[in-house]
């Protein structure tokens, strides 16, 4: 009976640090992510053996990707935080995620010009008249809970804490 509950505890704890490992691996690699944009050509038309972009508003295929990596970068990091966060808090991670994801979108259009760039912020509004209401109604149930019963402000949070779930098993959450 030990050897069984030493044995599932080891292989969770592999399991967690092969996790961690690749999660980390993921966040070290993004400076160089960020400088990827380095080896596009200072030239309006890029082609390569994938695709051909026409840089037409931004002048030059460096700069278009530069602008590109500025944005798809924090939306990386922020996705990554979003899939291993395991405070109650996390779903307001969506609020930062969706604006670069607009912008990132937005930036691909700029040469076909499909999205108004003055409406940017009634795009996140619906998106924050459900993610600001429900996290307030969260935080009031902890606060409730606080003056209810004896336990302290960690030990709620605690029982808030998502628990671990697969990647897919996340996603699968959402929909």
């Amino acid at each position: 009976m030990k050897n069984n509950k030493s044995s599932n505890f080891r292989q969770l704890a592999n399991k967690s640090l092969q996790r961690g490992s690749i999660v980390a691996l993921l966040i070290a690699i993004s400076p160089y992510l960020f400088y990827l944009h380095q080896n596009v050509p200072k030239e309006q038309i890029w082609h390569t053996f994938l695709f051909t972009y026409d840089s037409k508003y931004f002048g030059d295929a460096s700069t278009a990707m530069w602008i590109l990596t500025s944005k798809i970068l924090p939306l990386y990091l922020l996705l990554i935080w979003f899939f291993t966060c395991r405070q109650w808090w996390y779903h307001t991670l969506i609020i930062p995620i969706t604006m670069y994801a607009y912008q990132t979108i937005s930036m691909l259009n700029d040469d076909l010009t499909y999205i108004d760039h003055s409406k940017q912020l009634l795009f996140l509004i619906p998106i924050m008249a459900i993610i600001i209401p429900s996290i307030y109604l969260v935080r009031a149930r902890i606060f409730n809970k606080i003056n209810e019963a004896n336990k302290s402000l960690q030990d709620l949070e605690d029982e808030l804490r998502v628990t671990p779930k697969s990647f897919w098993g996340k996603i699968r959450s959402y929909f």
